[in-house]
């Protein structure tokens, strides 16, 4: 039974310095420090559960974050657990529309980014005092009360909560099977540890290499700097992969809208499956030219891991921009702002593929997307879940890869925790990591 009075909510600044390696390097962003804004909510319950939530950043900035979430901290504060779960769309908008806070928003940038790690922490506390892993709350959860945790507003005119309850009532159908399903198979995965664009070639054949040794069927490979070398690059993994197995491209938001289909029509040759985050993540009539243009070629668009909200994935969607439409477990607002989503992707029959690497992406957002499968898309078509190799030693429930595929966690929770001792090394500026290369950037 959900219950406790929210006593503090702590936020720690965690940064890694994935940059030396080239790790996550792409068109855009050449020198990523994969961080997270990490939140911890502690309540007066005798169970001594705490919830565990993050963001995901790149670095620089982190403190900016840190700081949207000290300020959304109010509204949490004294608050009885059972009373948020228990409204939680309520809940929801009172954050998002807080009178004040939603001017530098509303619902984008930093103060979402914020609202999403302080309600990831909810979403980690709530499973925990249920005993069960995030998906199987939501699979078991009567679709009234599912629904009552989504804020419908802006969206009805594509969705109402009507057609949601239809949705997720057709979907109860079949999916004791789809459950069991998941449990012996697991959801099918792809790569992108193996063609970061700050990787020499020979790591890239190699890790390629070692990928299809390990059952790797899906790769994906960041493009966009440099058309010659993306052709290189490209014919490099297709011969290392062959010609059976699926090959993604993505861009990461470097091109101009005709730039794009011009660079796509270079690199049509290497049959990718779909072209990711092409322009500006803001340009739906963009996106919308790109995909028009690429039909002839069977190159889909994908995107979404910088959407705004669920507003954005809604003219999208109105606009036919996207086939695969990728959501983020810390972009959006949370697991509410997430179900929405998907619940719309259902509905203009678009297979959801998340975002995911970073720090902890790959531990939430398998989550959702199997949340997805057993009670919403019932689909296993033209889906995957991205995974990337980093940085899961830091985390208590860390995820469990088995033949390319996520097996579903079992641990009660969201998957959020960090091990306290990686918390502490990686604070930033004071954990001894960050001590040992600031002194020496000094020296």
């Amino acid at each position: 039974m959900v219950h406790g009075r929210i006593s503090a909510v702590k936020v720690r600044d965690v940064r890694f310095p994935t940059s030396l390696g080239g790790h996550g390097s792409d068109a855009m962003h050449t020198d990523p420090d994969y961080s997270a804004a990490y939140v911890i909510i502690e309540t007066d319950a005798e169970d001594g559960l705490k919830g565990c939530g993050l963001t995901f950043t790149l670095g620089k900035g982190t403190e900016v974050v840190v700081c949207a979430v000290n300020a959304l901290a109010h509204h949490l504060l004294h608050k009885d657990l059972r009373d948020i779960v228990g409204n939680f769309r309520s809940f929801y908008r009172q954050l998002t529309s807080d009178g004040q806070l939603r001017w530098i928003g509303p619902e984008k940038g930093v103060v979402h980014l914020a609202t999403a790690a302080v309600l990831n922490a909810v979403w980690d506390l709530w499973a925990k005092q249920e005993g069960k892993p995030l998906w199987k709350l939501l699979v078991d959860m009567d679709p009234k009360a599912l629904l009552s945790c989504i804020d419908f507003r802006y969206i009805t005119d594509v969705l109402t909560e009507e057609e949601a309850y239809e949705i997720l009532q057709k979907g109860q159908a079949g999916n004791k099977e789809r459950e069991q399903q998941m449990l012996t198979c697991g959801y099918p995965a792809y790569t992108t540890s193996c063609a970061w664009l700050g990787y020499s070639d020979d790591t890239l054949k190699q890790l390629c290499a070692e990928a299809l040794k390990d059952g790797w069927t899906r790769f994906k490979v960041k493009v966009g700097a440099d058309l010659q070398d993306d052709v290189r690059r490209c014919r490099l993994v297709r011969d290392v992969i062959g010609p059976n197995n699926t090959l993604m491209l993505d861009a990461n938001q470097r091109w101009e809208v005709p730039e794009a289909v011009e660079w796509m029509l270079k690199l049509a040759e290497f049959k990718p499956l779909w072209i990711e985050e092409p322009t500006s993540p803001d340009d739906i009539l963009g996106h919308a030219t790109i995909a028009k243009a690429l039909v002839p070629l069977g190159i889909g668009v994908a995107t979404g891991e910088q959407c705004h909200n669920r507003v954005i994935f809604k003219q999208l969607l109105q606009a036919k921009a996207l086939q695969f439409l990728q959501i983020d477990s810390c972009r959006l607002g949370s697991v509410n702002e997430n179900l929405s989503v998907l619940l719309m992707a259902k509905k203009f029959g678009i297979p959801v593929c998340p975002h995911a690497g970073g720090v902890g992406l790959c531990e939430l957002v398998q989550h959702l997307i199997l949340f997805d499968y057993i009670s919403v898309s019932a689909s296993l078509q033209n889906r995957m879940c991205e995974y990337v190799e980093h940085l899961h030693e830091h985390f208590k429930y860390p995820v469990i890869i088995k033949k390319a595929s996520y097996m579903p966690p079992m641990d009660a929770g969201y998957s959020t925790e960090m091990k306290e001792e990686s918390v502490k090394k990686y604070q930033y500026p004071e954990g001894e990591v960050w001590k040992k290369l600031l002194a020496a950037q000094r020296n």
